[in-house]
């Protein structure tokens, strides 16, 4: 068996910008779902399962770097690794592959006069949330990764969790909302609707949230689910959750039939008017992004005019707009159905939620 590296551990690397290649030995299609930011890929997967060997002979690897091999589940990988350390190279596999790799995140944060926002990001899988801090108070805003995260990044900056929110009912990630409410002792707000099975505070179209010096107050959004919501932060940040993408919008199908399709992307339309009628100069945060997130530090945002800019020509009317959504609708990946019950309930599955959320999310239209 090859020497193996596990999640935390090349997340750690890459964060440091240590010198490491990470080879994707996938199947082009694997590939094409998600990745590791900066790996390069070899489609060496059957061949590698076939015992083919010199499979890398015509790769250059820089001299003294480590590899780092990666397949969807650190099985194939293995072979891979072995087979660069009998060529005289200093290979591991990652441990768990890109299944383990869908809870790795990074962070980038931006300031604003009275706030500042740290972005954390899944990178393993696209999932967007956001601690906002203000004074000596912060808002979470749709948790997906280890509850233990948030509260490390609310201690490092000496303020106490208030509020935790989240955006819609979410069907590609588990929320980790309640609990982390639990656990802080801090508020749970949720938008209000009939779907959840245990107590949280309702947010209804207008209602405000005072943390620190700054304001937050929900902009009701139906459209990619019936209670999908906004949260509008000072009058200079709104964070969309799946409403609205920096260069896209949300699948409005999710526990719906074609009829009740188009009538949330009808729904959606009118959310999307009513986002662009606020200032063009206000920030975008989105709930998630379809692209691996890259260990740069960079927030991934966009100020409201460039967006409208790009989606200047969906919105040209209710009828084509609708039309163009309901065509351009993604496969629904079949653990979505499962996740979104888990997050109605509010149990916690007794399964590993890597498993159980494996795969890249699927919750945009673009």
């Amino acid at each position: 068996m090859a020497e193996q590296i596990d999640v935390s551990k090349l997340r750690e690397w890459l964060e440091e910008e240590r010198p490491v290649t990470v080879l994707d030995v996938r199947l082009d299609e694997d590939r094409e779902q998600w990745s590791i930011p900066g790996s390069i890929h070899v489609n060496a997967y059957e061949d590698l399962k076939a015992g083919r060997r010199d499979l890398f002979s015509d790769v250059s690897f820089p001299i003294g770097v480590p590899v780092v091999t990666v397949c969807n589940r650190g099985i194939v990988s293995e072979i891979a690794a072995k087979q660069l350390v009998g060529a005289g190279l200093s290979a591991v596999s990652l441990q768990g592959g890109m299944q383990a790799w869908s809870m790795a995140w990074n962070t980038a944060e931006m300031g604003f006069p009275q706030m500042r926002v740290i972005q954390v990001r899944r990178t393993g899988k696209g999932c967007l949330s956001y601690v906002l801090c203000s004074g000596n108070e912060a808002i979470v805003i749709d948790p997906s990764l280890e509850l233990e995260l948030y509260v490390d990044l609310a201690e490092q900056r000496d303020v106490r969790i208030r509020y935790v929110l989240d955006t819609h009912i979410h069907a590609d990630h588990l929320s980790r909302s309640k609990p982390l409410a639990e656990m802080t002792g801090a508020e749970l707000w949720l938008p209000q609707q009939h779907r959840v099975h245990f107590p949280y505070l309702p947010l209804e179209d207008g209602t405000e949230l005072r943390f620190g010096d700054s304001v937050l107050k929900a902009i009701h959004t139906p459209g990619h689910t019936c209670e999908s919501t906004c949260y509008f932060v000072d009058r200079q940040a709104l964070f969309t959750g799946d409403t609205l993408f920096l260069s896209g919008v949300g699948r409005p199908d999710l526990h719906a039939d074609a009829t009740q399709a188009s009538e949330r992307a009808a729904q959606l339309y009118h959310s999307l008017k009513r986002i662009l009628a606020l200032e063009s100069s206000t920030w975008i945060f989105p709930g998630h992004t379809s692209e691996p997130v890259s260990f740069d530090r960079e927030v991934l945002t966009a100020r409201l005019g460039d967006v409208a800019t790009r989606l200047h020509d969906w919105l040209l009317s209710e009828q084509s707009f609708t039309a163009k959504i309901v065509s351009r609708i993604p496969p629904t990946p079949p653990n979505y159905t499962q996740i979104t019950e888990l997050n109605e309930t509010g149990e916690k599955p007794n399964i590993d939620l890597a498993e159980l959320e494996a795969g890249a999310n699927r919750c945009a239209v673009s």
